[in-house]
């Protein structure tokens, strides 16, 4: 019998030592470094494969392409790229009590092209579930439900079901198996568990969901190569104490990344929201400074978003500068480029952005709006009504142009906004929208001195 080798492994960043030490060298992580087991090469002559083991790629056959199969719920189709992909295997992440379970629940009420459905709670008893199926008015004969946290357990009982089968594991924090000797949700159980279900997904053509908790700053608990084990990684974020939740995709091998679904939490479980900038602007109020409407793009839809600024004396010797739904990073750089080019004094002056609604931006031509908001706050002058604002701003000052404008503005239309402030050259075509040129930051300025000829004790 050939004795087994051990190597030592990082859980943080993959790093590989010959024997154990307290801290990483490459990652300077505490505790993350592992024992783990390795067969020698001696062990390919003990393995066999079947005949069939290679596929050729031809395009005429058709047995092993996979299929999709639409949820109910078109928001979540939107995310994934059209629906769930065979034998495929989607993490999904969110705060504690931000509606995962619910989600969840409501797609697997009905898709026909499925065969079974299978939800197993490693947190819950049978009986929780059943009161949040009832509560949400979800029946689905097709529908299995089991309590178990026992990975050999999961794995013998999905054994008995049919192929082409939808199954959800909430969470995998919670599962063990008895081959790991540590408590569940560490590293090593959380990598091992998740592993032998995307085994058993591929294996026997079953869609699996798994559903993981998250940190204090918001990423996905566990091992990093937890995410690259799985097809799609999808975020369920929002405020539990707003109505809104957004359906991001971090990553996802059968679609694009920057699609977003957008729901709103009811007493009836989740409604989908089909016209986002009407919702994220229903309460705005135009005649208020320090507001300023963003034309966005996610993905391939056209999301207008109130962006807030406040501008506010400080004592600090060093003003705050926070931001919540936009990059707090990118927001600093913003007011360097005012103070040196548009000589606005923010030294003494506390900064706060905030995105409505809960949603979160990470497109560049959000800078314009947000430049626009702080200028509106800091003059204490409104911007001009009916108006939205997009582009990136450069480092010298300059605006730059930004991709998809003609359905920026055309989204803008619909909503009866008549005014568009960006960088434009192109031909757009008809539309029912005025656009002013701003090429450099600094005509900001000038849209602020047309709507108040009252002067500004920021300017020097």
């Amino acid at each position: 019998m050939v004795a087994s080798k051990v190597r030592f492994i990082c859980q943080s960043c993959g790093a590989i030592f010959s024997k154990w030490v307290g801290q990483c060298d490459v990652c300077k992580e505490w505790n993350s470094v592992v024992e783990e087991a390795i067969g020698g090469s001696e062990l390919i002559d003990t393995v066999s494969i079947p005949e069939n083991f290679f596929t050729t790629l031809d395009v005429s056959n058709n047995q092993f392409i996979a299929t999709r199969h639409k949820t109910n719920l078109s928001e979540f189709n939107r995310v994934l790229g059209g629906g769930l992909v065979d034998s495929s295997v989607i993490l999904l992440g969110g705060s504690p009590g931000i509606g995962k379970s619910t989600l969840l629940l409501q797609i697997v009420s009905d898709i026909p092209s499925i065969n079974d459905f299978v939800y197993i709670s490693a947190e819950e008893s049978v009986g929780q579930v059943l009161m949040r199926a009832n509560r949400l008015g979800i029946s689905n004969p097709k529908l299995k439900i089991a309590s178990t946290a026992n990975l050999t357990q999961i794995l013998k009982a999905l054994n008995t079901i049919r192929s082409n089968s939808l199954v959800i594991i909430d969470s995998i924090q919670t599962v063990f198996s008895d081959a790991i000797q540590s408590p569940p949700g560490s590293i090593s159980q959380v990598r091992y568990c998740t592993l032998e279900l995307v085994n058993f997904a591929k294996s026997h053509n079953v869609i699996i969901i798994i559903v993981g908790h998250v940190t204090k700053d918001g990423t996905i608990a566990g091992p990093k190569t937890l995410e690259h084990m799985v097809d799609c990684v999808l975020s369920f974020e929002g405020d539990r104490t707003c109505d809104y939740r957004i359906l991001r995709g971090d990553k996802n091998r059968y679609g694009a990344i920057d699609e977003i679904g957008v729901f709103s939490m009811t007493n009836k479980g989740l409604q989908e929201v089909s016209n986002p900038s009407a919702a994220f602007l229903s309460n705005r109020n135009s005649k208020v400074s320090g507001i300023a409407v963003f034309s966005g793009i996610e993905g391939t839809r056209p999301i207008l978003s109130e962006i807030q600024a406040l501008v506010s004396v400080t004592g600090l010797q060093i003003p705050r500068r926070t931001a919540v739904g936009f990059d707090i990073n990118r927001l600093s750089m913003i007011v360097a480029v005012l103070s040196k080019r548009c000589r606005l004094q923010f030294s003494n002056k506390d900064i706060y952005v905030n995105i409505a609604g809960g949603l979160r931006i990470n497109e560049p031509a959000a800078d314009l709006a947000v430049a626009a908001a702080i200028i509106s706050s800091a003059f204490n002058t409104p911007m001009p009504v009916n108006s939205v604002f997009f582009g990136e701003i450069g480092l010298s000052g300059e605006v730059r142009q930004s991709y998809l404008a003609f359905s920026r503005l055309k989204e803008a239309s619909k909503l009866g906004y008549c005014h568009a402030y960006a960088s434009i050259s192109d031909e757009l075509g008809d539309l029912n929208v005025k656009i002013s040129q701003v090429n450099f930051v600094k005509d900001l300025l000038e849209i602020v001195r047309t709507s108040n000829s009252q002067k500004s004790t920021l300017t020097t």
